[in-house]
């Protein structure tokens, strides 16, 4: 087999090496970037990138092909985008491979992420035919008041590696559905996914032009999307530092900006919990992806008469979760994406331990060697340990005790991140009272899933501004335009 082509797809067209720009697979002007499988190393290819001037014409081919893509009727934009969820579905096999290989993720938790991400395609092809406008009852009787909503413009959209596949879906279909042209700029780490997504938007029938991928040295790219002045709007998924810079940045040309930053997500267990529910709810917030995820519980918060046993059985569920790779059947949690992530998360744990925190379960690298770690878990950490006011990314969390509910609210709220947050409880009036209480865009209550296409996805705080997913998701690609109609007499 080459060593361009390690993944054994049913469809080797999928397996994409360079941009897609107007319709064209074409060849890179920037250094080529060589791609690893976290898991064991091992050489996947590498991808064509481009520099500046090449992240510029494909700005100019989304500009130019935007007036003939916002100009067909919502129901056919909307057409194209469901038979890209239906291709989508149909190669979720393939999908879901090129993401454990880059990426690292156990295989069935890179397929749920293909089928999560193909309904964001569904769901929006729906809301497209939903992009209402408005008549204003008039001030005066000569007068008609209308309001129109149109498509913002050339969209830019930047996703990180961590969910490859899901994260373009969910900010390129809603782009499209209003009649947005846009331009892709995926991870480093995962190109493989991105450009197999739109290998199958272009069989799919979206025009050339109108869906662009490149690929590169992020500052780079990021500078050209916020300077270039087609751009109308930028949507970001990635760190509250590259967020707030972008953000800086865009502010120059007057830009939209979508913005899905850091988390530091509490996870509240109450003492009528349903302790079994709650253990299995904290295992799957926390572990999935390795800890590699924005809305992953960060700080475990038990109330002092229960914190002992879910300790206990916290710590024996987590040391039982199969480490390997993501291609074996058994697989719970993968590798960590770099050997900086690695690094980072012994730091943590190591910071932890000198300020008095005490290791329950695992604490450093797997057996495996490479990139994983260990399912870990930490108690007593000092309220100012790293692990407890830094986005952890990665397979750590602390657990600590709480004696009453305005204790739990004022530990929960205490960080400059507001993405999710989590807690169990049976109590009807405090799953209201602590729901309202709790700062964060998001709130999950008795469960640890907090995303889906008829939902709306993001935070506030230093977590970022907008929303993904649901109707709210599609605004950020619109405009109003206001129209003042006097009869002539």
């Amino acid at each position: 087999m080459s060593p361009y082509n390690p993944f054994g797809l049913q469809d080797a067209e999928l397996l994409r090496h360079s941009p897609y720009v107007d319709g064209q697979w074409i060849k890179g002007d920037g250094a080529p970037l060589e791609i690893r499988n976290p898991a064991n190393g091992g050489f996947l290819g590498q991808v064509e990138t481009l520099a500046a001037d090449g992240v510029a014409r494909a700005i100019e081919a989304a500009a130019r092909t935007l007036p003939h893509w916002r100009a067909l009727a919502a129901k056919e934009r909307g057409a194209i985008l469901e038979k890209w969820q239906t291709l989508i579905v149909e190669h979720a096999d393939d999908l879901a491979r090129i993401m454990t290989l880059e990426q690292g993720k156990p295989l069935a938790e890179a397929k749920a992420e293909v089928l999560s991400g193909a309904a964001f395609a569904k769901w929006f092809a729906e809301e497209g035919k939903r992009v209402y406008g408005e008549i204003i009852p008039p001030f005066q009787n000569d007068r008609r008041l209308l309001v129109f909503r149109e498509a913002v413009g050339v969209c830019a959209a930047i996703t990180p590696w961590n969910f490859p596949s899901s994260m373009i879906v969910r900010k390129t279909a809603p782009a499209l559905a209003a009649g947005c042209s846009l331009i892709l700029k995926p991870a480093e780490s995962t190109p493989f996914s991105a450009l197999a997504l739109v290998e199958l938007a272009q069989r799919a029938g979206v025009p050339p032009g109108v869906f662009n991928v490149v690929l590169g040295e992020p500052a780079v790219i990021g500078q050209v999307f916020t300077r270039h002045p087609s751009v109308r709007k930028i949507s970001f998924t990635g760190s509250t530092r590259v967020g707030r810079l972008l953000l800086a940045q865009a502010a120059e040309q007057v830009q939209k900006v979508t913005l899905e930053l850091g988390g530091n997500a509490p996870f509240i267990v109450f003492a009528d919990a349903n302790l079994e529910a709650a253990v299995t709810g904290a295992i799957t917030a926390k572990f999935r992806n390795a800890g590699q995820f924005c809305v992953a519980a960060n700080r475990i918060l038990a109330h002092e008469s229960l914190f002992a046993a879910f300790v206990e059985r916290y710590a024996q569920a987590a040391a039982a979760l199969k480490v390997g790779d993501g291609l074996a059947a058994d697989s719970q949690v993968g590798p960590l994406i770099n050997r900086k992530a690695l690094e980072r998360v012994q730091a943590l744990v190591d910071d932890a331990v000198a300020g008095g925190g005490r290791v329950v379960t695992g604490g450093k690298p797997h057996a495996l060697g490479g990139l994983f770690f260990e399912p870990t878990v930490i108690t007593h950490a000092a309220a100012n340990a790293r692990l407890l006011r830094e986005e952890i990314f990665g397979p750590l969390i602390n657990v600590q005790s709480f004696k009453d509910d305005d204790e739990a609210i004022r530990l929960a709220n205490d960080t400059k991140y507001g993405l999710a947050s989590y807690f169990y409880t049976r109590d009807i009036n405090r799953l209201l009272r602590v729901s309202e209480a709790l700062q964060f865009g998001m709130v999950a209550v008795n469960t640890p899933i907090i995303a889906a296409e008829s939902s709306p996805f993001g935070g506030i705080k230093a977590s970022g501004q907008g929303r993904e997913g649901s109707r709210h998701g599609i605004e950020d690609y619109l405009e109003l335009k206001t129209v003042w109609v006097a009869e002539d007499r």
